[in-house]
């Protein structure tokens, strides 16, 4: 095993000591940093503790900048890497610190807000957080079009009370846009109560858009988690196709994760075929 193959085992995988031992320091490193981003906004706090709080994050920033010069390294096409979705959230990681380093401009100070990123990083470290990632990218038609038609209700829900409240509440409801901020609120279920209708025209439409915000707020839950149990059963499907590549045995009758009868078309959206 050469030297490159050695570290693509430490950095790419986790299924050895090795890897899940880096995995485990770098996933602790993002915590810290945060937990140091935080403890920065405190009012009041000591030179000492900022100085400590300095000398920490520049130890964090070294070490996500070495890791992410080895997965580049490592990578197989070290393009596709560097432009991928985790190639640029490890890039904005390091990234504010090298541009704010040795500058004393408090419109550079903003950049550093885009340490925020690394919490990005610990989606690589979680099977879930991919899952999640993969239904999305399942589902994202029918979440564009609901986002679409949400923001048509929006537009409706806003004209709507204007026409009825405007007479009465000039201030509150002074134009649509300015009813916007009660049609969101109201079509996601929230009611704030810091606007609220006084005609009885206002307070029916009123009840009609809440009526319509409870299927607003369930469809993108019941889109989510119908992709969520397909990204399972591909992966199901999958794992018994790996298996199976390997010589291994599978499980005689149908898969728990994936009835018979669709276990096919699901081994074609694998980019599989059955031996």
């Amino acid at each position: 095993m050469t030297f490159r193959q050695r570290l693509k085992e430490w950095v790419e995988r986790t299924d050895t000591p090795a890897g899940r031992a880096f995995d485990l320091v770098i996933q602790a490193l993002i915590l810290l940093s945060l937990a140091t981003f935080s403890l920065e906004t405190v009012p009041g706090i000591s030179p000492e503790v900022l100085g400590f709080l300095g000398v920490t994050e520049i130890v964090v920033v070294l070490v996500f900048t070495i890791e992410y010069l080895l997965r580049i390294l490592v990578a197989d096409r070290r393009r596709d890497f560097i432009f991928s979705f985790y190639g640029l959230v490890d890039l904005a990681a390091i990234l504010p610190f090298y541009l704010t380093t040795g500058l004393d401009l408090r419109s550079v100070r903003a950049i550093r807000l885009l340490r925020l990123f690394r919490i990005l990083k610990l989606g690589r470290y979680s099977p879930a957080l991919h899952r999640f990632r993969e239904a999305f990218f399942h589902a994202k038609d029918e979440l564009i079009l609901f986002l679409g038609a949400s923001a048509i209700m929006v537009y409706l829900a806003s004209v709507g009370i204007y026409y009825f409240e405007n007479p009465v509440q000039p201030k509150a409801f002074a134009s649509v846009f300015h009813a916007m901020w009660w049609a969101m609120v109201t079509l996601t279920t929230v009611g704030y109560g810091d606007v609220y209708p006084l005609t009885l025209g206002g307070r029916l439409f009123t009840g009609l858009v809440l009526v319509v915000g409870l299927g607003i707020v369930s469809v993108p839950a019941g889109v989510v988690a119908s992709a969520l149990s397909h990204v399972r059963q591909q992966e199901a499907v999958r794992d018994r196709v790996a298996q199976e590549a390997a010589g291994g045995s599978a499980p005689d009758g149908p898969s728990p994760d994936a009835p018979a009868p669709e276990e096919e078309a699901l081994r074609e959206d694998v980019g599989e075929a059955l031996p």
